[in-house]
């Protein structure tokens, strides 16, 4: 039964167009929820919904289990197209949405446990290994309490990084069932408010073996699910995938906020110049340089990983300069997007600051996910710089 019912989802494939074009149609209706989310701080459930049934969530999801398994560039299109719309909500999906492909890198029966009764299961996570692993017969137990765990809420599974007792260089991420953690409402922030990146706890969970990944495998390009899985997507070095994950919401923002700015600004006159607003040069001179950074950063997003693709084709890892290269890359464009929202504010004036105008949301939210640690390109940039010097000091691996 359960194999059938995947190959009657694989059927219905969609391409990559009409995915992205399903995504850009939930950006009016995203629009017009984000106060919703943030004053509930969490991502109204209708809307977890409808991405679920426009298939967002099985973009990067192996064929096998019914997922569409499409190109890694897809997926940061559909993550770009829901920011235009609520940077919350990109920000949950390049987070929940990209563990369908992690999921393919686990053993089969990790896969089996995760999606063997319901295929459009939803993961959160909170990888930084806060967690103290005890190893035990078959498995191990894991303690510890996680942070920022985005859209935990609607998750039925959770992946929590974890050091194993004793063995302080074996870092693992641990796949564990809601019924094994606690969420604890933790989330009150001044930007990404609906992303309700809460919490987690548990003490003394059992997690079998099998259900587990050493970051050190991911770094190598090791995984059991690589036996199963065996399409070039799943070869991508596992960094990457990630930290763009974290990342790339923001260039939908900006583009986001610069629309709506473009859509004010023909409205507006300045009380100063008595002139509209989209004929002051300081106005228009903004606009341009943010049009242009979106479109450079959106340029080297795609041709990076078409770069990665290269690699993954032929089962190689790309050299580690050049990933800490694209490291450096994917942590600039949050800084870039926090400075090109912060002078398009600047540029909408005080009538600008008004609460039924997104301009002052789509800034927070920026400028709050620019503090991820992944997003922290002063230290991204000065591991790159080294290697630009021919001194390796990468101490991260996950790259």
């Amino acid at each position: 039964m359960a194999v059938a019912a995947r190959q009657d989802v694989a059927e219905k494939i969609p391409t990559s167009e009409e995915i992205i074009a399903r995504a850009r149609a939930m950006i009016p209706t995203l629009r017009a929820r984000a106060p919703q989310g943030e004053r509930e701080r969490s991502i109204p459930k209708e809307t977890i919904a409808e991405m679920q049934a426009a298939g967002l969530f099985r973009v990067l999801q192996p064929k096998r289990w019914g997922g569409y398994e499409m190109d890694i560039g897809t997926y940061f299109e559909v993550q770009m197209a829901l920011g235009e719309g609520d940077m919350s909500v990109a920000w949950v999906y390049g987070v929940v949405g990209v563990h369908p492909w992690f999921v393919a890198l686990l053993d089969e029966r990790a896969e089996q446990d995760i999606w063997g009764a319901d295929n459009g299961t939803l993961i959160c996570s909170s990888l930084m290994p806060a967690g103290a692993a005890k190893p035990v017969d078959g498995g191990f137990r894991l303690s510890g309490a996680w942070k920022y765990a985005s859209g935990c809420a609607h998750c039925e599974w959770a992946f929590l990084g974890g050091t194993v007792e004793g063995a302080p260089d074996d870092r693992r991420v641990f796949a564990v069932p809601r019924k094994d953690y606690t969420i604890v409402d933790t989330w009150y922030v001044p930007g990404l408010k609906a992303t309700g990146s809460n919490d987690v706890t548990m003490t003394d969970v059992f997690v079998p073996d099998h259900r587990t990944q050493k970051y050190a495998d991911s770094f190598r390009g090791v995984a059991p699910g690589l036996a199963l899985n065996t399409g070039p997507l799943y070869r991508l070095p596992f960094g990457q995938v990630f930290f763009r994950g974290v990342s790339t919401g923001a260039i939908g923002a900006l583009q986001g906020m610069l629309d709506a700015y473009l859509d004010h600004g023909k409205k507006r006159v300045g009380r100063a110049s008595g002139l509209p607003a989209s004929e002051e040069a300081i106005v228009q001179l903004t606009c341009a340089e943010v049009a242009v950074a979106i479109d450079e950063m959106k340029t080297i997003l795609h041709r990076n990983f078409r770069e990665l693709e290269r690699y993954a084709a032929k089962g190689e890892m790309p050299p580690l300069k050049q990933r800490v290269e694209y490291k450096f890359h994917n942590a600039v464009v949050a800084e870039r997007c926090s400075l090109l929202a912060s002078r398009l504010f600047r540029a909408a004036g005080t009538a600008g600051i008004a609460a039924d105008l997104p301009f002052g949301r789509f800034l927070s939210d920026i400028t709050v996910g620019r503090q991820h640690i992944s997003n922290q390109f002063e230290q991204a940039g000065r591991s790159y710089g080294a290697f630009l010097f021919g001194i390796e000091n990468n101490k991260d691996f996950v790259l």
